[in-house]
């Protein structure tokens, strides 16, 4: 078998931009759309959205390589790094930390150059024990090969199934200087078409002994940023390739064992992708947009510090019912003032009375 990297013309990728540009040409029109839409909320939701999106970048990130992170710590790490004071702040664990770091040093530095040390760093904040699950691994440098060529594996033990094998480990000076020579210079090519080829080019190397599709995905999200010209983060491509798991590796392995370098299978898989990613943007930000739409059509100067505060709980995703006695404990009033507060925002239809009923009465909201 022969894949890709061992082509004669390795890495001089080709694509046809008559099935490109359309799809190039909507993505960017999304993009701009929602970034305005974005830049019109105001800072805290605008916060908000930013924190609930590197929160998910993250998590989905890690589950594609089958790895669950503890998603009260991922949003604490982050809050905490951002210097948003955020409530019920947790601490985390330093694999967590490590993570976040990594995302956060790609989107939020986009700006710097993309150079072995960073990379190294990356990759050392991935393994801090400096083991992936039992196995001892190289850390912070490039794969030696030590236990045979890299390979990319599935099945059980003895019957396993091959479905790429990287370039060797000593090529690995020269591919990798290439690509961050490629990656840093400013190319004449759409930023948005180069993340798709960066994500490709780099996960086809394979430098490291393992967490190459994490880093491969931070790059990503690195030239997206830079493609956006902005460190906010409003859309995950992460997410969306969580989802469509099987779909990625299937075109990534097609690509991969192509018989000549022309890449437009990817490219119009990526960018089909990332269109997804930003029409889902809507979903996984409803919260923040309905929040913004209640207080466009309600003036916080109609409403009270009380009501203000035990609105947007609501808006966060309030545990358990909420009654006349929680509400009179958390606005620390008497129970007599937070029934009056109740009524009032059910005179205006901003709460109602929870039909499902019980020992005291619950209150819902109602947008």
């Amino acid at each position: 078998m022969r894949y890709i990297h061992q082509l004669n013309n390795w890495p001089k990728f080709i694509w046809d931009d008559q099935q490109i540009m359309p799809l190039l040409g909507r993505v960017r029109n999304t993009q701009g759309r929602l970034i305005g839409r974005m830049e019109s909320l105001g800072f805290s939701l605008r916060s908000e959205a930013i924190l609930q999106t590197l929160t998910l970048d993250v998590l989905k990130s890690s589950e594609i390589e089958g790895e669950i992170l503890n998603p009260a710590q991922v949003r604490s790490s982050i809050a905490r790094r951002l210097g948003m004071d955020i409530a019920g702040l947790i601490s985390s664990d330093r694999h967590v930390d490590g993570v976040v770091e990594m995302m956060l040093d790609a989107t939020q530095q986009f700006k710097k150059a993309l150079t072995k040390d960073r990379l190294f760093g990356w990759h050392a904040s991935l393994f801090p024990t400096g083991r992936s699950g039992m196995q001892k691994i190289v850390v912070g440098s490039w794969r030696d090969d030590k236990l045979g060529p890299m390979q990319v594996v599935s099945g059980p033990i003895g019957r396993q199934k091959v479905h790429f094998e990287a370039p060797q480990a000593a090529r690995l000076n020269t591919e990798m200087k290439n690509f961050m020579a490629w990656f840093n210079q400013e190319a004449g090519i759409d930023p948005v078409l180069k993340a798709a080829i960066a994500h490709l080019w780099f996960v086809t190397i394979h430098p490291f002994d393992d967490g190459n599709g994490r880093i491969a995905r931070a790059i990503t999200d690195m030239q997206l940023a830079r493609a956006d010209g902005s460190s906010q983060r409003f859309y995950s491509m992460s997410v969306q390739i969580r989802q469509e798991r099987n779909a990625y590796y299937t075109v990534l392995e097609q690509t991969q064992k192509s018989t000549d370098m022309d890449i437009t299978v990817w490219i119009e898989w990526f960018l089909s992708c990332l269109d997804r990613a930003l029409d889902t943007t809507e979903k996984t930000l409803s919260c923040v947009f309905k929040k913004a739409r209640f207080w466009e059509t309600h003036p916080e100067g109609s409403l009270n510090k009380r009501q203000i505060m035990m609105i947007n709980k609501l808006f966060d995703g309030f545990e358990g019912k909420l009654t006349s006695s929680k509400w009179a404990k958390m606005t620390k009033c008497s129970q007599d003032t937070a029934l009056r507060d109740i009524l009032e925002l059910i005179e205006k239809k901003i709460l109602s009375k929870d039909d499902a009923g019980g020992r005291s009465t619950s209150y819902l909201l109602r947008v």
